[in-house]
């Protein structure tokens, strides 16, 4: 029973893994694709700094997504941490039982 849920922590962390990893790019080319609130490097080489590709309301619109994405990926962090260490302790745990019962056996 104890090798059963620590095998299924390991495929929860493994997926948690995955789907944090999807997510962590997502964030990062939202981030990149936002519009910088000054001229940045654009505006040092004489680009147009202030124009945005998705229109003049799209940065709010990418600010409040950026949040939520954010919000989500510290969530799921916490939640994988917490599965590791159950799955650590669970893991632990499963071996230390059958070391117990050969010393009493004896």
């Amino acid at each position: 029973m104890v090798y059963l849920l620590a095998d299924w922590y390991t495929w929860g962390a493994t997926i948690l893994n995955v789907i944090l990893l999807l997510l962590s790019l997502f964030l990062i080319l939202l981030v990149l694709i936002q519009r910088g609130k000054g001229g940045g490097l654009a505006g040092a080489f004489g680009g147009v700094g202030g124009s945005s590709a998705f229109g003049s309301r799209a940065g709010d619109m990418f600010t409040r997504i950026t949040i939520g994405v954010a919000a989500a990926w510290i969530i799921l962090t916490m939640v994988e941490v917490r599965l590791v260490r159950k799955s650590s302790q669970e893991l632990t745990q499963g071996a230390a039982i059958p070391a117990q019962e050969a010393d009493q056996g004896q």
